[in-house]
């Protein structure tokens, strides 16, 4: 009987060694996919802020066209349309978001663009132009003819000045598709612009490889980290207005202009 109670002895002491044994294994297995799950939260982390600065090298690397600023504006001033400006003036800054395919847009130059147009030449404000072309990926137009009028106008820029571009801007809300259909080709786009004399300088090659769209995609993601969602969005004096209309652009005018 003694020999026997040994043996069972025996056996539980072996079967608890093989149990500590098999309890170390798996602590040793949960370490381990802990560390792995770590490290790969950290590769993925470092993956994540090298996707982030490789945006934005990609950003700053897009080609700018002449004429255009850093922060992707496109500047029209009282001297560009001819002004004579008093020494010391400094004109008030009226900021456009605008999309060449946006129906509002147009409706807001239709409204204001003439009367703009007179406070530029009359020494009172500077316009900065920001396009913000964002109805290709909403259905606005059936072949991205958001962007390509927006390229079409800056390659104007880039060959022949901001008297050019303005003379494009306004050709192309003047001569708006409607929204949802084909806009014109870029062959005939680039025909208008040679038809009314708004550049002499070829720009065919600078349309067919769509040179600025970088650009422009770019430009709209400064607007969206700024707050605009929508166009037209217009600040005067760097302060939005809600509605738009003349008389409100001249009260936010006089008022920057007095302070």
């Amino acid at each position: 009987m003694s020999n026997e109670r040994q043996q069972r002895a025996a056996r539980a002491e072996q079967m608890r060694k093989e149990r500590e044994k098999a309890d170390k294994k798996q602590r040793n297995l949960i370490t381990v996919g802990i560390v792995v799950v770590v490290v790969a939260l950290i590769a993925l982390a470092g993956f994540a802020v090298a996707s982030t600065s490789n945006d934005k090298k990609d950003v700053t690397d897009v080609i700018q066209p002449a004429g255009a600023t850093k922060d992707f504006g496109i500047v029209y001033t009282p001297e560009d349309a001819g002004a004579k400006v008093k020494d010391g003036a400094k004109p008030v800054s009226v900021e456009l978001y605008e999309d060449f395919q946006c129906p509002a847009c147009l409706s807001f130059e239709q409204q204001s663009g003439a009367f703009l147009h007179q406070q530029v030449e009359s020494g009172a404000i500077s316009i900065t132009y920001r396009p913000f072309s964002f109805l290709d990926e909403n259905g606005g137009s059936t072949n991205e003819y958001s962007h390509r009028s927006t390229n079409v106008a800056l390659c104007v820029l880039d060959k022949g000045g901001v008297k050019d571009y303005v003379k494009a801007h306004d050709y192309l809300y003047a001569n708006q598709p409607d929204e949802g259909t084909d806009g014109p080709t870029d062959k005939e786009l680039v025909a208008a612009m040679k038809s009314n004399d708004i550049t002499s300088a070829d720009i065919q090659s600078c349309v067919d490889t769509s040179r600025f769209v970088p650009w422009i995609d770019a430009a709209k993601e400064a607007g969206s980290d700024k707050g605009v969602s929508s166009t037209p969005t217009v600040k005067v004096a760097g302060k939005k207005l809600e509605s738009p209309t003349p008389q409100a652009l001249q009260a936010a005018i006089d008022k920057a202009a007095k302070a």
